[in-house]
């Protein structure tokens, strides 16, 4: 599986964070929301930017697994991942 990644950004209304991926010569942009990176990755609310970017860092291999797995699952050129999707049942 080919992967090349480039840099998160957080988003613009700062509910999340995206990070695009090429994957098979397609680019998908994939956005974790900041209320999933509070819950399962140590985020305090309101947080920076810089700290958001870090906790997103910190958390972005398994952040990234899922995402994969989403991905293989349901592919698409955009998902987003939510709580939802690193809580186990």
């Amino acid at each position: 599986m080919e992967i090349i990644e480039l840099e998160p950004q957080i988003l613009a209304n700062r509910r999340g964070v995206a990070f695009p991926v090429v994957h098979r010569g397609t680019t998908v942009e994939y956005v974790i929301t900041l209320a999933a990176l509070e819950a399962c990755f140590w985020l305090e609310s309101r947080a920076d930017d810089a700290r958001i970017l870090k906790r997103f860092n910190d958390g972005y291999r398994r952040i990234r697994a899922i995402a994969e797995r989403r991905l293989l699952a349901h592919p698409a050129t955009r998902l987003e991942l939510t709580l939802e999707d690193f809580v186990r049942p």
